[in-house]
């Protein structure tokens, strides 16, 4: 059934997103008009809406919504803005949405398409007059040669225009080798080759291909793509469009996260300045290459992040996960041969056809190698967005970049909710590279930074962990969905009634879980719970059977 929905919605309509359709249709009526032209059953439409937490009609009445993702929560700002918004607001008045990467500063909350955090929680009167903006965050290179976090090399769309030309006289094996020379990695989680990924794309034989960025940063603590989106917009776009010219594609997607409204507005300017001067569309620069590309807003549902689950969602299906092989060069976005990498990834692309292959290569270690964005929370005394080298120390992070912490800390989760609990006696041990954080039994990810204080039980927050799993889970496969709860149920029960859990029970659930699952949400989770369970086992020992 699912191939037939992927079919038809393609086949009815392959530039505009069916989701994008769905997620505006406001009624039964028009979710009836709407399965008719795609000749689907209303069903179907009804079945895709009641998947996504922002479409459920209960949230879509709420007038504002506050952040609990696991920095803000664990820096225990958000009962006071919470409160505060109720006050302002309306006891009913008052959702929740998970990170809105403010977690520089905490105290995050949505309101009128637009996000705030800090202090602007008591400038209520002046933001709901429309008379206040957020203060700026900290951005800064410390990587001497910048890819990501600079405006020399790549910023302007007469840079655009000037590589793109490049490009287009240059041979596409060529560029590909630059890519694959480079050592450019995925920057989602997965780590796979960039090059060989378009590689493999260009070298399928199709009517149609297609190029996905996955801007749905959902990892609690990540603010790096945010970041890309609305200050460096126009190198992620830049990577949309040569890798659309290297593996043939006519047409891309923008996957941005609902909670990102400033990203979405961002992003949808620069593409309509691109179409204006005619490095969108049709003909571009005289090439014969036609390209184009949509935006496709989210709506809540974090394993969007997972590349199959949010080509489900793009075509207008529950955003389920499917099984791999195919994978998405072979069989990806409406059957085709598709393209999807991360935001980081993809804005790397132009300083490195610009700069050449070796001058990203030179920086880092083994297969870590370039530049890695890092976010680092508030419980930092410099907290901020940063681009550093693969292979800096974690003692240099902390101390030197982010110059120390502001409060006793325990851990670091580092990687979002799937990644590592690094302890603190660890952490300056470490490198930030991808295969030391492997060998030593953690996750790099994502690179984001959420402290978990000496204050915060590590009980709670393996709790949170298997909550917020539960909660985000498709539910396709009975691991993740089933176990995920069971363990919040087990944490629960320790915790509110002191009934004892089983040591053996607990390792064998997450066991399960990393065996079972589809994907890396419910097989990633368990990596973090055993690093509680082996580093914090003082807090979990007394509520164990003897």
């Amino acid at each position: 059934m699912s191939r037939n929905i992927s079919l038809l919605s393609g086949k009815k309509d392959d530039k505009n997103s069916l989701f994008g359709k769905i997620s505006v249709s406001p009624n039964d009526t028009s979710d009836a008009q709407l399965a008719g032209e795609y000749n689907l059953g209303v069903s179907t439409i009804h079945s895709t809406k009641s998947f996504y937490d922002f479409l459920n009609e209960d949230f879509k009445n709420k007038k504002a919504y506050v952040c609990t993702g696991s920095a803000c929560m664990c820096r225990g700002t958000q009962e006071d803005v919470t409160q505060k918004l109720k006050n302002k607001l309306g006891e009913d008045s008052v959702g929740e949405m998970i990170c809105l990467g403010r977690c520089y500063e905490n105290s995050a909350f949505y309101y009128d398409g637009e996000n705030y955090s800090g202090d602007d929680i008591n400038q209520l009167d002046n933001i709901l007059a429309g008379k206040h903006k957020s203060l700026p965050y900290t951005m800064k290179s410390y990587s001497e040669t910048s890819f990501l976090v600079e405006n020399e090399v790549f910023s302007s769309f007469e840079d655009f225009k000037e590589l793109l030309q490049n490009c287009f006289e240059t041979d596409k094996d060529e560029l590909i080798n630059t890519l694959k020379d480079s050592g450019l990695r995925g920057r989602g989680g997965a780590g796979f080759p960039t090059g060989m990924k378009w590689e493999f794309c260009k070298a399928q034989e199709a009517k149609a291909k297609y190029v996905v960025c996955n801007a749905d940063e959902g990892d609690p603590g990540a603010y790096s793509d945010r970041y890309l989106l609305e200050e460096q917009a126009l190198k992620v776009l830049f990577g949309m469009v040569v890798c659309g010219y290297i593996i043939g594609s006519k047409q891309g997607f923008m996957y941005i996260r609902g909670e990102y409204p400033e990203s979405i507005d961002i992003t949808n300017e620069a593409l309509a300045k691109l179409r204006e001067l005619g490095l969108l569309g049709e003909n571009i620069l005289g090439s014969g290459f036609d390209f184009d590309m949509n935006v496709v807003e989210g709506q809540g549902a974090y394993i969007c992040g997972e590349e199959t689950a949010l080509i489900a969602s793009i075509e207008g299906r529950r955003a389920e996960v499917d099984v791999r092989p195919p994978f998405p060069v072979v069989e990806g976005l409406y059957k085709k041969p598709t393209v999807v990498n991360n935001v980081e990834s993809l804005a790397a692309v132009a300083a490195i056809l610009k700069n050449g292959s070796k001058s990203y290569k030179s920086i880092g270690n083994g297969r870590s190698l370039g530049t890695k964005l890092i976010s680092l929370d508030g419980f930092f005394n410099n907290p901020g967005l940063y681009e550093v080298d693969l292979g800096t120390s974690l003692e240099f992070i902390i101390d030197e970049i982010g110059g120390g912490f502001n409060a006793d800390i325990k851990a670091i989760q580092i990687g979002g909710p799937l990644g590592g609990i690094v302890p603190v006696d660890k952490l300056k041990s470490l490198k930030l590279d991808f295969e030391v954080f492997a060998e030593a039994g953690f996750l790099l990810g994502h690179a984001s930074f959420v402290c978990i204080p000496k204050s915060f039980s590590a009980v709670e927050y393996a709790k949170h962990l298997f909550a917020f799993t539960a909660h985000e889970s498709c539910g396709k496969c009975f691991p993740c969905r089933l176990g995920s709860t069971r363990g919040k149920e087990m944490l629960g029960s320790a915790i509110d009634n002191n009934q004892k859990f089983s040591e053996e029970l607990i390792y064998d659930l997450l066991e399960t879980m990393e065996v079972g699952s589809l994907c890396a949400l419910g097989g990633g989770l368990p990596l973090a719970i055993k690093n509680l369970l082996e580093h914090c086992s003082d807090e979990f020992k007394p509520l164990m059977e003897k």
